[in-house]
């Protein structure tokens, strides 16, 4: 429990941060318009403080927390969401700083976001799975 309230605490902190460094770095480098930036404070606060709030709701009612699936979605969860997180950083640092990227650069960053991105959907198949099996119990 105390592990998902640090979690969830964590991506607050760093959700908040976001938020400032969005407003401030662009507003610094003059830009005005939609960047990937704008993404990283949402993507924060939903999918990271958010989640792990929730997830301590249906941990305090259940043994969801120790199912060997749930801490398999928590490794992956963990790695794949600051890692899609950063690759909004580096195409939003990118988008503000007009920075020419070729074919190359451009597509390996989209490369990189799309495995956080497969990264996450697998944790989160791991999220259903060990749920399922905690509400399918005899004791539900």
């Amino acid at each position: 429990m105390k592990k998902l309230w640090n979690l969830s605490f964590t991506y607050f902190i760093l959700g908040i941060a976001s938020g400032v460094f969005y407003r401030e770095y662009t507003k610094h480098m003059g830009f005005e318009g939609r960047t990937a930036l704008a993404y990283t404070h949402l993507h924060l606060l939903v999918l990271g403080m958010m989640l792990f709030l929730i997830l301590m709701l249906f941990c305090r009612q259940t043994g969801l927390a120790d199912s060997r699936k749930f801490k398999v979605f928590l490794v992956l969860y963990n790695i794949g969401l600051p890692f899609m997180v950063i690759m909004l950083y580096v195409r939003g640092i990118a988008q503000v700083s007009a920075a020419s990227l070729g074919p190359a650069a451009n597509a390996a960053i989209s490369g990189l976001a799309g495995i956080a991105h497969i990264i996450i959907t697998i944790a989160l198949v791991f999220l259903f799975l060990a749920l399922r099996d905690e509400y399918a119990s005899p004791r539900h």
